[in-house]
């Protein structure tokens, strides 16, 4: 049970989604309906249009479903805005559809408690590959990535990796959420104009998993050379680099 039980929040758990059949019922296993129950959670799948079986996984599990029925493709800003324009949640909590949590309880409990008793605007988490499918490779590469982000948020202006973001509702809304605009770099800049509103604060023990496929298929390199030119990009031109961003199934 939530410490401060009494001062219950709701929580939005918001999953954008496109052809993730492979590695969402993952995700979704983690939060069944007792889980839903003890920490007041709503589960909200947001679709881009999947022609697979993932309408059909998160039909099992989900509170809501929204899908993006426009011929035009979203790109993934669309998507987390789309779940949170129809959440009710005080905390919102973005993943990935390729990650799964590894205390579940332990980082709802503690989510709560930052944000509402410890004043907390948002908080970052560090992310690692699946332990089964993880090489030293990884490991070396989330090492010093984890702690590049921490630095960041620390002392600089603020990081959180897209595959894991909680935070607070309202400052959520006062940001005007994710920049709809960007095709990649947008976790990064939402967690920039958040820091100029409140605190920031990364958790080492909130851990995150998540599929290694993009490394996989692209490399270590290339993965964050996209990463390091549109942040840059974000930064002093307020524009993504990539006009896209290449789902990896």
């Amino acid at each position: 049970m939530p410490e401060h039980s009494g001062f219950k929040k709701k929580i939005s758990i918001i999953i954008p989604t496109l052809n993730e059949e492979k590695y969402l019922e993952r995700l979704l296993s983690q939060i069944d309906r007792k889980l839903k129950s003890r920490f007041n959670i709503e589960l909200i799948i947001s679709d881009g249009g999947s022609k697979d079986l993932t309408i059909e996984i998160a039909n099992k599990y989900a509170d809501r479903i929204i899908s993006h029925k426009v011929e035009i493709p979203q790109n993934i800003s669309q998507g987390r805005n789309a779940g949170a324009n129809n959440s009710l949640g005080d905390v919102l909590i973005f993943l990935n559809a390729d990650t799964c949590i590894k205390d579940i309880d332990f980082l709802l409990t503690e989510s709560v408690n930052e944000l509402f008793f410890n004043d907390v605007t948002a908080i970052a988490c560090p992310i690692f590959v699946y332990p089964e499918e993880e090489k030293f490779s990884d490991k070396t590469f989330h090492f010093f990535y984890n702690y590049y982000s921490s630095m960041l948020n620390k002392f600089f202006m603020g990081m959180g990796r897209g595959e894991c973001h909680i935070i607070r509702r309202d400052k959520f809304i006062q940001t005007g959420g994710y920049n709809e605009h960007l095709a990649a770099g947008e976790d990064y800049d939402l967690y920039v104009r958040l820091k100029k509103i409140g605190k920031l604060k990364f958790r080492h023990d909130f851990i995150i998993y998540e599929s290694p496929r993009r490394y996989r298929k692209f490399g270590y390199r290339r993965v964050l050379w996209d990463w390091a030119k549109n942040s840059v990009s974000v930064t002093l031109f307020k524009r993504s680099i990539s006009k896209s961003w290449e789902a990896v199934r």
